[in-house]
């Protein structure tokens, strides 16, 4: 049994495919399989795969089943202790997995480490902006249910989770277009400590095919995601976090419960849920400038956020 199950998420990048496939094999840690996940390509992928990593398990989606649905096909083969995940428009440096496992295998109640990183555009060239860790605590380990109500702070690249988080938390959900990697990142916070490794080891590629330019399916994911949160805020204010933080972040997910309700058509909801932002926190002066903004028409909101 390998000790990393890496799960290649292929579809239509056969541009960057074999930056990705060499940033695997000159990993420092080699104790690993690769199951490549291609997902409908018909760029030549499937024949660049047969060709070039025919050492790998290689596992071709007859339909379409999206990012998730692939990745749950990934998680039924891998045999590993610990699953990555590589985008095949992104590249890892070499030393990636040998720090991650460093970290996990220091502290049995971490069930999730990711790294730090930067962007890189079309051509490899590096890319102005946030690193990967967005303002993710930079401590190695921390309870990730607070950063993770703000927004999706942990690339997918950059991950490394323990195959004993999946089997408890359940696959990925194929219902989410964009924001299914966020849900999955939420649902083991819950139960594990997260570890961020603050190295510049994962590279994401910034180019005009991402999925996350997609802006109205993301709102709609999005909606569906606070509304999750919201759901579970009596078990995060049963767990042994801090109140004052926690009343923060929440009062940030009503606040952008508020925007993406309004986004999709539905201002008057919008208002209710800003309404709550505020009475969580009072002092959110932009909730209250957006609350009257969802009276305009939707294409001036749009433009004023």
């Amino acid at each position: 049994m390998p000790k990393v199950s890496i799960l290649l998420t292929c579809y239509n990048h056969i541009a960057y495919l074999p930056a990705a496939v060499e940033s695997i094999r000159t990993q420092t840690f080699r104790d690993f399989e690769v199951i490549c996940l291609d997902d409908g390509s018909t760029d030549g992928t499937r024949e660049w795969l047969r060709a070039n990593c025919a050492d790998w398990t290689l596992q071709f989606n007859e339909n379409n089943l999206g990012t998730y649905g692939s990745l749950n096909k990934g998680l039924e083969l891998a045999t590993g202790a610990c699953v990555a995940i590589l985008n095949d428009d992104d590249v890892w440096m070499p030393e990636k997995l040998d720090r991650q496992l460093a970290m996990l295998e220091s502290d049995p109640t971490l069930g999730l480490v990711h790294t730090n990183g930067s962007f890189i555009g079309a051509k490899g060239e590096p890319l102005p902006g946030t690193p990967l860790g967005f303002d993710f605590p930079s401590d190695a380990k921390t309870h990730g249910v607070i950063p993770l109500l703000y927004a999706n702070k942990i690339i997918a690249s950059a991950v490394l989770v323990r195959q004993a988080c999946f089997d408890h938390v359940g696959p990925f959900n194929p219902a989410y277009f964009g924001s299914g990697d966020w849900d999955m990142w939420l649902r083991i916070a819950e139960y594990w400590s997260v570890g961020f490794c603050d190295e510049e080891l994962t590279k994401y590629r910034w180019h005009g095919d991402n999925a996350s330019k997609k802006l109205d399916r993301i709102w709609r994911d999005d909606e569906v995601l606070r509304e999750r949160i919201i759901a579970q805020t009596p078990a995060y204010e049963a767990m042994d976090l801090d109140p004052v933080e926690l009343n923060a972040a929440l009062a940030h997910n009503w606040a952008c419960l508020g925007t993406v309700r309004t986004l999709n058509g539905n201002p008057k909801r919008g208002r209710d849920a800003y309404k709550e932002s505020l009475r969580r926190q009072p002092s959110r002066w932009r909730s209250r400038l957006r609350y009257f903004a969802t009276f305009l028409p939707r294409a001036i909101f749009r433009r004023m956020l």
